[in-house]
């Protein structure tokens, strides 16, 4: 089996199902297609913590993640939102006295 430039998610899906349904060794498949057999091992603990969410592809991230990204964004923008009042407050207050 030729390995591609780039894996995709099917084509790690494939590679795993390999070795956890075929019961091929990690190494065996990982010689085959041209990667470690670290790399077999570490897509196998991936498919199987993450399930259909494994390999979300370069740039994206797994709907956790996202949704962590997007909390911390928000937080972030409240703590940004906060020292602005802060400051429109402490302008206020020195102008009325």
């Amino acid at each position: 089996m030729a390995a591609p430039s780039k894996f995709t998610a099917e084509y790690k899906k494939e590679i795993v199902r390999l070795v956890t349904e075929l019961g091929r060794k990690p190494a065996e498949v990982a010689q085959d297609i041209g990667v470690t057999a670290t790399t077999v091992r570490r897509w196998v603990k991936q498919l199987k913590e993450n399930g259909k969410n494994a390999f979300p592809g370069k740039g994206n991230l797994t709907p956790e993640d996202e949704e962590r990204r997007k909390m911390l964004k928000r937080v972030q923008d409240l703590e940004e939102e906060n020292a602005i009042l802060k400051k429109a407050m402490a302008i206020f207050s020195r102008d009325g006295k």
